[in-house]
């Protein structure tokens, strides 16, 4: 297994995730609910910037491998799926748009990994609508897990809700979009072993 400042970045991603679910389940002798949501977000931000600057910096020091290209997307599915997890628990997320972006995600992995079995991976390289998905979503979390008013005027619990309802549509149209991409691999390898 390679070990490099973007794996260890990576890896700080993965350590981070227990932490913007526990704080939730903290005494409140210890942090107060707005203090709590403010741990929250503040530490799903930084996880959130470590996913950026780990495949910049892996990529500006030709430091990329395959072990750092299987980690990075699970660490980012596994913090999204925490994160929603604690929302919907919390009733700040409706259980149906969890649902429809983790089992968006599972399915889409494993779609990928077959494309990658058969020599097919860039068929279902990231789209632009997947990137506009991971920002819509991205942008959502940070505001939900808050929760309260920004500035004493900015709605984060409204516009958080606003931004996860973009993020659940995308999420179907991106996932359509790459079962379209695949479709005519899929109809070739049905019933065949890679």
């Amino acid at each position: 297994m390679p070990f490099n400042f973007p794996i260890l970045l990576t890896w700080l991603r993965v350590a981070l995730i227990p932490l913007v679910v526990g704080v939730f389940y903290l005494p409140p002798t210890w942090l107060s609910p707005f203090h709590q949501g403010l741990a929250s977000t503040i530490i799903f931000i930084v996880a959130a910037i470590t996913d950026w600057f780990d495949g910049f910096l892996a990529r500006r020091w030709n430091q990329t491998s395959a072990f750092g290209a299987f980690l990075d997307p699970v660490a980012d599915k596994l913090m999204v799926a925490g994160a929603l997890l604690v929302l919907v628990q919390f009733d700040r997320v409706n259980a149906v748009i969890a649902f429809v972006i983790i089992g968006r995600e599972i399915a889409i992995s494993a779609l990928r990994e077959w494309m990658a079995q058969i020599g097919a991976s860039k068929s279902v390289a990231v789209s632009s609508i997947g990137k506009i998905k991971t920002a819509a979503q991205m942008t959502a979390i940070p505001m939900l897990l808050f929760h309260e008013p920004l500035f004493g005027f900015f709605d984060t619990a409204y516009w958080g809700q606003w931004f996860m309802l973009i993020a659940a549509v995308l999420t179907v149209w991106s996932m359509f979009y790459y079962l379209k991409l695949a479709w005519p691999l899929i109809k070739d390898h049905s019933g065949k072993l890679p």
